[in-house]
């Protein structure tokens, strides 16, 4: 077998090698079924039994309500983007957005073909690279939307927006920092993710729907664009993508395995926490976010030359340090260490850094 090397991957991303190992395992025969997890019928009951287990988990994790939906879905986030104001937002209604990143304005832009969009705050100003704290809200929102990791900037909110008409639900593009630490579910209409990050492969898109928005939504869209067509048949109106649902369960297990989201939390801090103190120090390697706003997910840092963000990373690549280069709308480097990101390979990272910093 080829030897891992440190995948900082902002996406898809690093699984836990336990996950990978078992499902390969189960890729021959799912259990003793003699039938590898791939070939099972999402109707078949060795399935049904991994779907149900998944979503089980799922709400336990959570603490997800009893009055919410838990359903598993394909196209991404960025279908999302569409399908939440095509099915709560009519053309005299106004809903809110925060502006933080890329998928912030692109999913203001999916909203505004179905309705009013006001902009509650913008850090666009500066690259957004700070999470806004003047907010302005209106006067009477359908919805307020945000994303709570900027994958491509790093930043992340400390806590959910508040300060709104209680009229309106709060929606929360988590695709990037979902289950890095303990939420509060019932302070949100709905939250979606792509798996991609912290809970599976890609592929599948986790979104946990309060009931009575489930009855709310717009009955004259396509089935598949319904989410009570998804709830009512329990994620399986059409076939699910059922090894990434299998691979979800397993991450599920491991997550509860490693402390719950209390000990992610717990991990992912002191990961985060020991990057951002060498960059503080270093006088080659700057990072990029601003302090208060810095994700926990997804580091970003520059050396302010060009040349030699491409020596290191050229170097690094050598190494066995893999997708380190940031995106471009950033440039530098970009270190995404999400829950099953390993803390060796943080502690590795650090010491090449500072080896490179030595003789840059």
């Amino acid at each position: 077998m080829t030897d891992r090397i440190w995948n900082f991957s902002a996406g898809p991303a690093v699984l836990p090698e336990s996950v990978l190992e078992e499902a390969r395992e189960n890729l021959l025969s799912l259990g003793d079924t003699g039938v590898g997890i791939c070939e099972h019928s999402h109707r078949g009951k060795p399935f049904v039994a991994v779907a149900e287990e998944a979503e089980a988990l799922c709400r336990e994790l959570a603490g997800i309500p009893d009055n919410y939906k838990v359903l598993f879905l394909q196209g991404g986030a960025s279908t999302q983007f569409g399908m939440i104001p095509m099915n709560f937002l009519a053309k005299d209604q106004t809903a809110d957005y925060l502006v933080t990143g890329s998928w912030s304005k692109k999913a203001v832009k999916e909203a505004k073909l179905f309705g009013n969009v006001h902009t509650v705050c913008s850090s666009e100003d500066k690259n957004f690279n700070y999470i806004p704290t003047d907010k302005t809200y209106s006067d009477s929102p359908r919805y307020v939307h945000f994303t709570s990791n900027n994958t491509i900037y790093g930043t992340q909110f400390a806590s959910e927006p508040a300060g709104f008409s209680n009229e309106a639900f709060l929606v929360n593009d988590s695709s990037s920092d979902i289950f890095c630490r303990p939420i509060d579910v019932s302070k949100y209409g709905i939250i979606y993710a792509g798996a991609q990050k912290n809970l599976g492969p890609s592929g599948v898109t986790l979104v946990i729907i309060r009931d009575d928005l489930v009855e709310q939504g717009n009955s004259e869209l396509t089935s598949m664009l319904q989410y009570r067509t998804h709830a009512a048949s329990d994620s399986m109106y059409n076939t699910p993508p059922t090894f990434g649902i299998y691979l979800m369960m397993l991450v599920f297990r491991w997550i509860k395995a490693n402390g719950g989201l209390a000990g992610m939390h717990e991990r992912n801090k002191a990961k985060a926490g020991k990057l951002y103190e060498y960059l503080d120090s270093s006088s080659l390697f700057q990072p990029t976010a601003d302090k208060a706003s810095r994700s926990l997910m997804n580091v970003c840092f520059v050396t302010g030359d060009a040349d030699k963000d491409a020596a290191f990373l050229k170097k690094a690549d050598a190494e066995g340090f893999s997708a380190l280069k940031g995106h471009r709308s950033v440039g530098g480097m970009r270190a995404s260490i999400y829950n099953a990101f390993p803390s060796e390979g943080v502690d590795a990272l650090i010491s090449f850094m500072k080896d490179f910093e030595a003789t840059a």
